[in-house]
């Protein structure tokens, strides 16, 4: 020990010793206390470092004065608490071979100089301070240790760190509190109230003012005059066709003028209905960003008769005036809605919704619009009963068509309906429709291209047309739905519409059902009349008609 006095004395003053400090580890009864070295100022210039051991056994822990400002906090019984357990704490952590180091090395200090004697007792002044401080220290560790080791159900884990037994404190009052909460039983309650309190089913609606792009003060006197279409007009499915003179005469008396030219809605239009009232000549139509128009073309001036609607998103691709009650129009949308516009109460209600699929075309199953079928872009079709509470289907029926474009019910045995897909038409019976797949009763594969349309004659329903894109118009012969129907006719004409045109399709007249109307790509534009055999019965003109009409529609009785 005198030897590394002496070459500590010699070393640079600059160069200061560390000593570790070893971190209590598991399964040791061995703890190492280290001393900071003190530097004391010898001379003015040079400074020197002196290092003296310090044994905590050669003290009487009653010297170790504590702080007043401590001794003013806590009361006399728990400084002689607190000082019981320093002296506990104190036997632990010397170890023996300390305490024989320490004795030597004060044998060996025994005989330095004078001054040597002089910075000794500095050093053990500044050492009872630092023990008083070291005392005070450990005290307060105590203290900040004696809640944990009191803690109810912690005394196995006493060898972990406080760090650890704190963590473990708060996981078990933690898990206490929330089960004091009863969360589960509470959930179990929620969920039995909700099953109970189930809210009815609405159909969501859309007022007519909120969607409606021109507001006049004619307003509520156009929806008068439209709620008041409300007696359905008799149809009479045995009336006799008249003759194709008488017929062609009558067509002969219709002229294009600039009087009966009406914009309606901003857009290419997609769809249209002609109303059953044989007074007031009104009509719907549908077109690409989601409007429905409505004009009436007896109204003077003729700006006072139309008005717009928005009750969709997407183009509207299907509209009909219910035949039960006039007053109702339903129009079917891209967007996956069908709503049924009532004027009477002056909104659009909500018929079915299917945010999944998009539709393209629908018609009535029976007779009082109570039930729909619906056609898919993806090849399903939707059973619909508006009878029914909600906007859901009642049945969802798949196909082996790729896409579906329209769908058409036969006017007397309401159970048939055609369907036109991408190449292939086919006739269903909706008596057998099967939610995994369907299969057609009659498949008509004698066209080439997409097809655009199929159509029922609408009396009878003795005949089908049918528009494709290799500009052809075919009519085949369903007076017998049988395993086979024979094609009648093959009228060629132009239908290449291109990709910025809606696609033509060929409509039956409702007056005269041997005789088809369609549009025309020729110039000047024109609308054309075809008989079922094949000749062009009329064709519409004139200098007002300067667009391609791809939708065209006839009043089932006026001329």
């Amino acid at each position: 020990m005198s030897g590394s006095g002496a070459a500590a004395e010699k070393a640079d003053p600059r160069q200061r010793p560390q000593m570790k400090v070893n971190e209590y580890k598991e399964n040791q009864n061995i703890a190492y206390v280290s001393l900071k070295p003190v530097q004391t100022t010898v001379s003015i210039k040079t400074a020197t470092v002196y290092l003296t051991p310090f044994s905590l056994s050669n003290y009487q822990l009653d010297q170790l004065m504590c702080p007043k400002s401590l001794l003013e906090k806590n009361s006399n019984n728990e400084v002689a608490c607190k000082k019981t357990k320093i002296k506990k704490t104190c036997r632990r952590i010397i170890p023996p071979k300390m305490k024989t180091t320490s004795s030597k090395a004060e044998s060996t200090l025994q005989n330095p100089s004078s001054a040597v004697h002089t910075e000794s007792n500095k050093l053990q002044h500044e050492r009872t301070t630092d023990a008083m401080n070291l005392g005070v220290d450990m005290e307060s560790s105590q203290d900040g240790d004696s809640d944990e080791d009191t803690t109810p159900g912690l005394d196995d884990f006493s060898g972990l760190s406080p760090y650890e037994r704190k963590r473990l404190k708060n996981i078990s009052e933690n898990a206490n509190f929330f089960a004091s909460l009863q969360l589960s039983e509470s959930a179990a309650r929620l969920r039995e109230m909700i099953k109970k309190r189930q809210p009815p089913i609405s159909k969501r609606q859309i007022p007519l003012s909120f969607c409606v792009y021109t507001l006049g003060e004619g307003l509520k006197g156009f929806l008068r005059t439209w709620a008041g279409m409300s007696k359905p007009s008799s149809k009479n499915t045995e009336k006799e066709l008249s003759s194709i003179k008488s017929y062609k005469a009558n067509l002969n008396g219709m002229v294009i003028s600039e009087d009966t030219v009406y914009k309606v809605t901003t857009g290419p239009i997609f769809s249209m209905a002609l109303h059953p009232s044989e007074t007031r000549t009104l009509v719907a139509v549908g077109a690409k960003f989601g409007q429905v128009g409505l004009c009436d073309l007896t109204q003077q001036p003729k700006e006072d008769g139309v008005y717009v609607f928005h009750p969709h998103s997407q183009p509207v691709s299907c509209l009909y005036f219910s035949p039960a009650n006039p007053a109702h129009i339903l129009s079917l949308s891209y967007d996956g809605t069908l709503r049924c516009g009532d004027f009477s109460r002056a909104v659009f209600e909500e018929v079915y919704r299917n945010e999944r699929s998009s539709f393209s075309s629908f018609d009535f199953l029976a007779e009082d619009a109570s039930t729909l079928i619906v056609g898919h872009w993806d090849g399903k079709m939707s059973l619909v009963d508006r009878r029914t509470p909600g906007t859901s289907y009642e049945k969802l029926i798949g196909s082996s068509m790729g896409k579906i474009r329209t769908v058409h019910v036969h006017p007397v045995h309401r159970q048939y309906f055609i369907t036109a897909g991408l190449r292939d038409i086919h006739i269903y019976d909706a008596r057998h429709l099967n939610c995994r797949g369907s299969q057609p009763l009659i498949s008509l594969t004698e066209h080439t291209k997409s097809i655009a349309s199929a159509y029922f004659s609408p009396l009878t329903g003795n005949r089908v047309v049918t528009t494709c894109a290799d500009c052809n118009l075919r009519i085949f012969d369903s007076s017998c739905i049988s395993s086979n129907i024979p094609l009648l006719t093959t009228i060629r004409h132009n239908t290449f519409t291109g990709r910025w045109l809606t696609r033509f399709q060929a409509m039956w007249d409702p007056k005269q059902e041997d005789c088809i109307i369609v549009g025309s790509m020729a110039r000047p534009r024109r609308i054309e009349i075809f008989h079922e055999t094949g000749k062009r019965v009329h064709s519409f003109g004139g200098e007002c008609l300067v667009s391609v009409c791809s939708i065209n529609a006839m009043h089932p009785t006026r001329c």
